[in-house]
């Protein structure tokens, strides 16, 4: 039986087990909602009736003075107790039955589902290099999330940085004993190396310092010591790094940076490219990046046939800059995807297109700004919510909501970036990555060897517009 074959099996039996899961849980679905229908009501009648006491109080008083005063008072503080009462059963019934009803189902629709975890247990543990000491904060919380990642991945590390350094950051983070442990299982590697490229300089130092981490890691990939590369040190070092240590693609005059975007449809992201990598644009450079994004939603984000986005501001045909009238020319030609026409900014996290194209300079803004949207949106929510007892507990049942919010608008739960147009695996992490982003960003890594993205992008040299 074939690999493909059994992975399907394994999908269809996991489907029909939650289905037959889900079906037989319904009556506790019911019940969930019964409670959380019941508490509400019992919080408004217990506001109704603290309201109530308080109208009483007041003409109480006027009327009998501090004895009848007294008496309501009391009368009130039992209301009080009552409301509280309600409000801790609406706790308990929430924390108590709400597990009972988690649907299966969901989970089919996030990045973390049963799904992806068997085709990760089936597939080899590959060797990922990892700059360790690129980032704002590293090298321990980029330790902490490779010790993470190969726990949860079939991945092993080649972890880059100054040995001295590293191991310090592991006693400080407590990490000492399970780096051992993790070496000793041969799963994860310490290669030394010398200063990092800092983030504010120059992506050319790159050729001054062979023994940079990220050089020494770039050199890892291309002596097939390694399968991919992760850095979240200054991106532009690492570009260059890849051009003059891997190479590009044959065909492809700029490499771009690819980031996943969320969308309404959280089971199919975005993906934007360029956010960075180059500012200044060709509309054949466009053209190119349309190519690299197309192949790489087909095999990382398994759409059969993904539609591209060119990222302007209006629908027409007749918008935009110069660039953006040249490149529309250049894609709307194209017979080897499917073309959607421009992208307006509004469209891009609509869900209406697998694939959007813009210029880096554009695209880095877009990206930045994205990456504020999930915690301003969040301030907006909390500052709205009702204040009091019906806020309390409006606030629990809506938290675990919000909290899936939260992650899906978090830069953090996706990591990092592809390199696309270098003939490697390349993820670029964020500046301020922490544990979180770093598995994210393996994940990433994993995921795009695992579905043979580079044999892929290899066979971009036989089109005949890369080669004219």
């Amino acid at each position: 039986m074939g690999k493909e074959t059994a992975q399907k099996i394994n999908k269809s039996r996991a489907i029909r087990r939650l289905v037959i899961w889900y079906k037989r849980n319904s009556a506790v679905t019911s019940i969930v909602d019964t409670a959380a229908s019941s508490a509400a009501t019992a919080s408004t009648v217990a506001g109704n009736m603290v309201s109530g006491a308080g109208s009483v109080v007041s003409t109480a008083s006027n009327v009998a003075g501090n004895v009848a005063g007294n008496v309501v008072s009391s009368a009130e503080s039992v209301v009080s107790t009552a409301s509280t009462v309600v409000s801790n059963a609406s706790s308990i019934a929430k924390n108590t039955l709400q597990p009972l009803v988690f649907d299966p189902l969901k989970r089919l629709q996030n990045n973390d589902n049963i799904l992806d975890r068997v085709e990760e247990s089936q597939s080899k543990r590959i060797w990922i290099a990892v700059d360790g000491m690129g980032g704002d904060y590293a090298p321990g919380p980029i330790l902490e999330g490779c010790l993470e990642a190969i726990s949860r991945f079939p991945i092993n590390i080649k972890f880059v940085g100054k040995i001295e350094e590293v191991k310090d950051a592991a006693k400080k983070t407590g990490l000492a004993e399970l780096l051992e442990n993790e070496i000793d299982n041969n799963r994860l590697e310490l290669i030394d190396s010398g200063e990092p490229i800092g983030m504010n300089e120059e992506a050319t130092a790159v050729r001054k310092r062979k023994n940079a981490s990220i050089n020494v890691a770039m050199d890892l990939v291309r002596n097939n010591k390694a399968e991919a590369v992760y850095s979240a040190g200054n991106s532009g070092a690492m570009m260059a790094s890849a051009i003059f240590r891997i190479g590009r693609l044959k065909g492809i005059e700029r490499p771009a940076i690819g980031a996943l975007f969320p969308t309404r449809d959280q089971t199919r992201p975005v993906l934007v490219l360029d956010v960075g990598a180059n500012t200044d644009c060709k509309p054949s450079y466009l053209h190119q990046f349309a190519l690299l994004g197309n192949i790489y939603a087909k095999d990382v984000l398994q759409v059969q046939k993904p539609r591209i986005g060119l990222l302007n501001i209006g629908e027409e045909e007749c918008k935009g800059n110069d660039l953006s009238l040249k490149t529309f020319e250049l894609l709307s030609s194209e017979k080897s995807f499917d073309f959607g026409g421009n992208c307006e900014g509004r469209d891009v996290l609509s869900g209406s297109f697998d694939v959007v194209v813009c210029d880096g300079f554009t695209g880095n803004i877009l990206l930045k700004f994205l990456e504020s949207v999930g915690g301003v949106l969040l301030d907006i929510l909390r500052s709205e919510l009702p204040r009091g007892r019906r806020g309390k507990v409006g606030s629990a049942f809506l938290k675990s909501n919000l909290l899936r919010i939260k992650k899906r608008l978090d830069h953090a739960e996706h990591g990092g970036a592809l390199l696309l147009g270098v003939n490697g695996i390349c993820v670029i992490g964020h500046g301020s990555s922490k544990s979180l982003s770093v598995v994210s960003a393996l994940r990433l890594a994993h995921s795009a060897v695992n579905h043979g993205v580079m044999d892929n992008l290899n066979q971009l040299q036989k089109l005949q517009v890369l080669n004219s």
